[in-house]
């Protein structure tokens, strides 16, 4: 039998992501991720988040190391969040559609529920390659049966004060946006009360 202190660990939320969950350029507490905690400490949610996403990450990468987290945290519930590197450096398709199938085949045979986020791709990447790219999420989303979060930067990507010089990541002031595009798919898959998902 486990020990009491183990069985009182709260639920772990995993973030396996890349520049945008990481926070590049600003600070850790300003970060997506970092106010989902405080959101769910503010409504007296028991989870712990996790973010063990790295800035660079591609589906590959992520890949190689989720099976070690997986292990390690045993999390409730695993958000992914990769693909736009693969993307950035114009990746074929099957590739990233084949290391996210992988992806949350490997979450869920550990017993993680999955979200799966989306993003979309500067539009000097041409309509035909972004259309193609966004779908491979919206595939995914229908075939698995897993929750998406269509695109991470809505309402965001477009607005150039809301982003930082490079034109890739969001700034600080962005981050509040960014947990509301996650928040309507996250919300249903915490088994909270209606009345604190809003």
């Amino acid at each position: 039998m486990w020990p009491a202190t183990i069985l009182a660990q709260p639920p772990v939320i995993l973030v396996l992501g890349d520049s945008l969950s990481a926070g590049y350029g600003i600070a850790r507490e300003a970060g997506w991720v970092w106010l989902l905690d405080e959101r769910l400490q503010q409504r007296g949610l028991a989870y712990q988040v996790v973010n063990a996403s790295v800035s660079g990450e591609t589906t590959a990468g992520g890949l190689t190391r989720l099976p070690s987290l997986l292990a390690q945290h045993r999390p409730d519930l695993l958000i992914i969040e990769l693909g736009a590197n693969d993307g950035l450096r114009g990746f074929d398709y099957p590739v990233i559609r084949d290391n996210l199938s992988a992806l949350i085949r490997l979450g869920r045979e550990q017993g993680s529920r999955v979200l799966l986020v989306g993003v979309r791709l500067p539009p000097n990447y041409g309509a035909a390659y972004n259309q193609g790219f966004q779908a491979v999420f919206q595939n995914l989303s229908e075939t698995l049966k897993v929750p998406l979060v269509p695109d991470l930067l809505q309402d965001v990507g477009e607005h150039w004060n809301l982003m930082q010089e490079d034109g890739l990541h969001p700034t600080a002031e962005a981050q509040e946006r960014i947990l509301e595009n996650v928040w309507p798919a996250l919300a249903p898959l915490l088994e909270i009360a209606p009345e604190a998902m809003n």
